[in-house]
This record gives C-alpha cells, sequence and structure tokens, in this order.
C-alpha cells in the first residue's frame, strides 16, 4: 500500500477530469473504470463525497447527467460552488449580478437580484462575452465596497473536444479591472473541503481528496490537512508533478489506478 492510503475512512472526488469529460452532443464521456471504482469505494465501506466546481449546471441536473452516464451518486452527496453561493447571499444580504450560465440560473431563482451590490461569476462559457464581462465590471466599479463572488478560480479544464478556459481566468480579469480580490466559495476554499468533511463526519487526516487540478484540488486539500493524489487523467499535464509550490501525496494513473492502491487490490 502506498503511503497516503493508510488510515482512510473518507473519500473525496473531483468530478470533471476524474469520473468523466465533459462536452460533446452526449454532454461527456465517462473515463474508463471510474464507474466501476466508484463502486468499488462504496463496497469498502469507505465515505464518499463528490466535490466539484461545476457551474455550468444545478446540482441537481449535473447528478442527474452522472446518473445517466451510469454513476451510483445521489444529490446529496455532492458539495458545489452554487449552493455555498446561495447561502452566502442570504447570510450577508447580498444582491448578485450574475455573470453564470444559463443553466446555473435555477440556483438563485430565490434571491433577491435588484439593485445589485454584488457580482458572482461562474463557469458562463458562451456568456463570457466581452460585453457581459464589462458589465460585471461596471457593477463592481460603481460600488463603494465592491464585492465579487467567484465560483472557483481553475484555470481550465478538459472537455472532450481540449482544453477550455475556466472561471478563475475571467475572475483575475475582474480583480485586475477593479483592484480587488474575489471571494472564492468553490474549490480551493478551505470552508469548501470542510464542509464536505463535517457532512462525512471524519477529520482531514481521515480523508483523500483525488482530483485532476493539482492547485486546486491536490493543494486545496493539503491546505486543510486533506492527503491529495493527482490523476493523470483530465486537465493533467506532466509538468503538474514538476509544481513549484504543490506536490501531490501520489500520483495515479486514473482513478481505479487510485481505487487499486486504496483497497491493496493491484491489477484487479
Amino acid at each position: 500500500m502506498a503511503s497516503w492510503a493508510g488510515g482512510v475512512r473518507a473519500v473525496l472526488l473531483d468530478v470533471s477530469g476524474v469520473l468523466y469529460d465533459s462536452g460533446g452532443s452526449a454532454g461527456g464521456a465517462t473515463i474508463p473504470g471510474s464507474i466501476e471504482a466508484v463502486t468499488r469505494i462504496r463496497e469498502a465501506g469507505l465515505k464518499l463525497r463528490f466535490c466539484t466546481n461545476e457551474s455550468q449546471a444545478t446540482r441537481a441536473q449535473f447528478v442527474r447527467k452522472l446518473q445517466k452516464f451510469g454513476f451510483n451518486i445521489s444529490e446529496d452527496e455532492v458539495t458545489a460552488p452554487g449552493p455555498a453561493a446561495r447561502k452566502l447571499l442570504l447570510d450577508q444580504g447580498l444582491r448578485p449580478h450574475l455573470l453564470v450560465h444559463d443553466d446555473l440560473l435555477p440556483e438563485f431563482d430565490s434571491i433577491d437580484k435588484s439593485n445589485p451590490n454584488c457580482v458572482v461569476i461562474g463557469d458562463a462559457a458562451e456568456n463570457f462575452s466581452y460585453e457581459n464581462v464589462n458589465r460585471a465590471f461596471q457593477v463592481l466599479v460603481g460600488l463603494e465596497k465592491p464585492v465579487l463572488i467567484s465560483l472557483g478560480r481553475g484555470r481550465y479544464y478538459k472537455e472532450t473536444d481540449g482544453l477550455k478556459l475556466d472561471v478563475g481566468a475571467y475572475m483575475k480579469a475582474l480583480e485586475f479591472a477593479c483592484d480587488i480580490t474575489a471571494e472564492v466559495v468553490g474549490k480551493p476554499s478551505k470552508n469548501f473541503f470542510m464542509s464536505a468533511l463535517a457532512e462525512m463526519g471524519v477529520q482531514p487526516h481521515e480523508a483523500v481528496m483525488i482530483g485532476d487540478d493539482v492547485v486546486n484540488d491536490i493543494g486545496g486539500a493539503q491546505g486543510c490537512g486533506i492527503r491529495g493524489v493527482l490523476v493523470r487523467t483530465g486537465k493533467y499535464r506532466p509538468s503538474d508533478e514538476r509544481h513549484p509550490q504543490v506536490t501531490a501525496d501520489g500520483y495515479v494513473e486514473n482513478l481505479a489506478h487510485a481505487v487499486d492502491i486504496l483497497l491493496e487490490r493491484p491489477g484487479q
């Protein structure tokens, strides 16, 4: 058994790039062995949480898509930035201008959006036009105390037809233009990881995070005391293993390989 696999009671899984690659007419393609790997984690009696920065759909829509692919997953097992942002808005009495994907809008149906006093930015995909990004800038720069809430800070992610710019690139543009720092509610936020652990009832040292993003998945988890294992699927690039700030606790070919090690069943 690899040193990172000892004493694990709970597994946190990134989704895009670990379970499947999004995109295409079918909505994505599963990564070989990932469906079976999730089942094996459950059968081993380990606690399981899906930690995603997915912000192109509501959590319910996202879960339905994964179920259609064949994954055994329920909505209450998913920690996602949309619900976290909604709670933050309600707790702080914020009224957002939304720069998000159309499919995520229902997440904010119950939120007052009149006379915005903040901007919420997610992976808006085609909605990241100059006009829309500039409108978000105008809202922020017109506020006495501008508040920018970002549903993640990823640089890019992988779809079936290649790498795509993620929300972090546009977040950084607004931060630079308005001389502010965004509040990130998805990975690598410490609150994001700790809420997932709390829902499973485990301590950081009892968990492992498996992801394809060396900074937001691995570095974010390690910053909370959670072990981080990097898969060589999804957005992974060989240079990630030489990252100047983050060194994963382990490197695996894919999720199935990680589960082999975790369950001490190499080659099965």
